[in-house]
């Protein structure tokens, strides 16, 4: 989808068709690897994301390539935050009320997430160990069995994507304690940051970015860097952004290749305390 959005307004901008190709699989992985391969021309590029170049790199123990080593930063695309939901029947209004239940309810809360290691797993480990709560992970194949689950109340609570549950908040089916970023979301203004709901310091912000196999010649990936900041920058392209749950964010290369970095070194510590490893 993020792709989609920014193909065709960049093709315009090149004077260059740009196809658009999934190649999913291990949270990212087998694209980002078969991009990292490509001819280093500067047409083969990929959308990159929290995934592909940041939670993997710290989850495998093997990963077929190097998130930083084999791709050039071009800029950022857009941020989005996760958003911490529950079913009404959890006797919790609000995030500081969940922690407190959780507290003295240990092990009574499930929590559903699209699988082990996932952003939004993760991301309740990280909400997990920075309050001391005990929640049981319930892991599932993907966001939509999750959310089924927690929409009939086989589990209670989930942190994940905002774009997929707006719809459910607004009409009551499901409630929302916080939004996951440092500032709030214009969709969901009235519901509070969980920074706001007192647990400092705590920031996830879902991102995607783009990508070039790392020995495109500079001038092609400041070429690209120039074109996508005025594309991201462009009221129509944030208007339309906004409507799939993205905030437009542009970067230069170095930008993104520091956040990249830092992001690393975050979701390591979080999967390190969650002892999370996968194959």
């Amino acid at each position: 989808t993020t792709g989609r959005l920014i193909a065709a307004k960049l093709g315009e901008a090149l004077g260059q068709q740009i196809v658009v190709e999934n190649r999913p699989g291990a949270g990212g992985s087998v694209g980002a690897d078969n991009a990292a391969k490509a001819t280093p021309d500067g047409y083969t590029l990929l959308i990159g994301s929290i995934a592909t170049h940041a939670v993997n790199p710290v989850l495998y123990r093997k990963l077929p390539y190097d998130h930083i080593k084999d791709f050039a930063p071009i800029s950022m695309i857009g941020t989005a935050p996760n958003v911490l939901v529950v079913h009404p029947s959890l006797p919790a209004k609000t995030l500081a009320e969940f922690i407190a239940y959780a507290k003295a309810n240990p092990g009574k809360i499930n929590y559903g997430s699209s699988g082990i290691g996932s952003p939004p797993h993760l991301s309740m480990e990280l909400l997990r160990s920075m309050t001391g709560i005990n929640v049981v992970h319930v892991p599932y194949k993907g966001a939509g069995p999750a959310l089924a689950d927690l929409l009939g109340g086989q589990v209670q609570a989930m942190c994940t994507s905002l774009a997929g549950q707006i719809s459910y908040i607004k009409s009551g089916r499901i409630r929302a304690l916080g939004v996951t970023t440092a500032q709030r979301n214009p969709q969901l203004p009235d519901v509070p940051t969980i920074i706001e709901g007192g647990v400092p310091g705590y920031e996830v912000t879902i991102w995607y970015a783009l990508f070039a196999p790392a020995a495109v010649p500079k001038p092609i990936i400041a070429r690209l860097n120039a074109e996508m900041v005025k594309l991201l920058n462009a009221p129509d392209m944030k208007e339309r952004m906004t409507q799939h749950g993205l905030d437009a964010a542009s970067s230069t290369p170095a930008e993104l290749a520091a956040f990249v970095k830092s992001e690393t070194a975050k979701w390591a510590k979080a999967a390190k305390e969650a002892g999370v490893v996968l194959e």
